[in-house]
């Protein structure tokens, strides 16, 4: 049965956070080598270690000492992960920005009418702590996490989730992210999805299919325009 689409509804852009708005690269690896550095092993080079990042805080521990050679217990993971958590959240903007064009791109689009809004596979309390710092998180109007619902990506069901908290519908909306589950998230819900290439990703996003594929920020309004012209116009 096809979905009645709402015109009183504003279109919505919904963002993933790390390798998408931000690059938050330096302070996530930069926590892996303090772990790392208390087992006595040796730190790992930003970019040897970038794209470990994009399946979470628990598989780069995971990757993290299978390049040093150590294999980790599942009780021993759990309390690195732990460490790692209480590390992060009090370092979690020390050397994380946000990637150039953002806030204009963020500007264009509410500009346009659109609300925004974040689906995130980070814990909320650290995203909306990171976005706070980074001055951008009262731009949206809802900033879900892993642990927002009882689903997160790719479940596709964060996505339409975080779309129904901002006060969006589905029908009117797209999604930016950088990698395969954000890809995955957006084609299983049913909406069109934008690729960034400069994220966290162990193949190049272009092979993953996403609709559109743009370099930069500044070229984020005119392909949303492209995918959604009616709600962009």
């Amino acid at each position: 049965m096809a979905i009645d689409t709402p015109h009183n509804v504003s279109p919505i852009a919904v963002f993933d956070l790390d390798g998408t708005l931000a690059d938050t690269a330096g302070d996530l690896v930069g926590t892996l080598n303090v772990i790392l550095d208390r087992e006595g092993l040796a730190a790992l080079p930003v970019r040897k270690a970038r794209d470990m990042i994009g399946v979470g805080a628990r598989a780069l521990i995971q990757r993290g000492f299978e390049a040093a050679g150590k294999e980790l217990t599942p009780d021993y993971l759990d309390e690195l992960f732990r460490q790692f958590m209480v590390h992060y959240v009090e370092n979690i903007c020390v050397r994380t920005k946000l990637y150039p064009g953002v806030a204009e791109a963020l500007d264009r689009l509410e500009e346009a009418g659109f609300i925004l809004a974040v689906c995130t596979n980070k814990f909320e309390e650290q995203s909306v702590k990171l976005l706070k710092e980074l001055g951008i998180g009262h731009r949206f109007a809802a900033n879900c996490g892993r642990d927002t619902f009882r689903y997160f990506k790719p479940d596709p069901r964060h996505l339409t989730m975080t779309i129904e908290r901002a006060g969006g519908h589905p029908s009117r909306a797209v999604m930016i992210g950088d990698s395969r589950t954000d890809i995955v998230t957006a084609k299983n819900a049913g909406i069109p999805v934008i690729a960034v290439p400069f994220g966290y990703t162990d193949v190049p996003v272009q092979r993953l299919e996403p609709d559109l594929v743009i370099k930069h920020f500044d070229e984020l309004f005119p392909a949303i325009q492209r995918l959604m012209r009616p709600l962009a116009a």
